[in-house]
């Protein structure tokens, strides 16, 4: 039986996209993503997690990679939720890799129901598994959440090498904040990497405004 792991990197940040990624394997094979010492993406190192994301895609009968970009993200927020965007964006990884189950990091406080809201928004028939915190309990989903991390840092580091030092693109990053007001005060706007719909966005451009009354 073809099985599939789901995770993503990127929902929280204020810049930057967020990478979904799936990676499916026969189940009868799953012990050899598990032998590669595949775990949660945040308790590696960037460096292994590299290692790993090329050891995977080896192993991997399929793995795919769905980017949605920050200007995306803030057109589909006047609609829907960030859980509902993850929703949509796990169908179309399914849809792409085919498997016959389904394991899902779950991107909202009822995990049973995002499970079934991936299956109503998946145009193909597939059994699921959705928890909270299914790359500590599944190396499917571990190996997944390595591949989108890995998406996620490349393209930061394209962003960085484009627009300056932007940090890790979290609102609880320091250099991230001190990047969106030293841009903001010098162009007075926030570049399009930006997700404008973010709170921390607002803010930052509220204090700007404040600060010129």
């Amino acid at each position: 039986m073809k099985i599939a792991g789901i995770d993503e990197a990127g929902k929280g940040p204020v810049i930057g996209p967020m990478c979904v990624a799936g990676v499916a394997i026969d189940e009868e094979r799953v012990h050899l993503i598990k032998a590669c010492g595949v775990k949660d993406s945040k308790k590696l190192t960037p460096r292994r997690r590299t290692l790993l994301d090329e050891k995977i895609r080896e192993i991997a009968d399929g793995v795919f990679v769905f980017e949605v970009s920050a200007q995306q993200i803030d057109e589909l927020r006047t609609i829907k939720t960030m859980n509902e965007i993850v929703v949509i964006c796990n169908a179309r990884v399914l849809e792409h890799l085919r498997p016959e189950h389904a394991f899902l990091d779950a991107a909202d406080v009822n995990e049973a129901r995002f499970g079934r809201n991936v299956q109503k928004e998946c145009k193909l028939a597939v059994a699921v598994t959705s928890r909270h915190r299914a790359d500590d309990t599944y190396p499917i989903v571990a190996a997944a959440s390595i591949i989108a991390k890995v998406a996620r840092d490349r393209a930061i580091d394209a962003l960085q090498s484009e627009i300056g030092k932007i940090g890790s693109g979290y609102p609880s990053d320091p250099v991230t904040i001190r990047f969106l007001k030293g841009w903001y005060r010098e162009n007075g706007s926030l570049p399009d990497c930006v997700r404008h719909s973010w709170k921390t966005a607002r803010n930052v451009i509220a204090s700007a405004a404040q600060r010129t009354l």
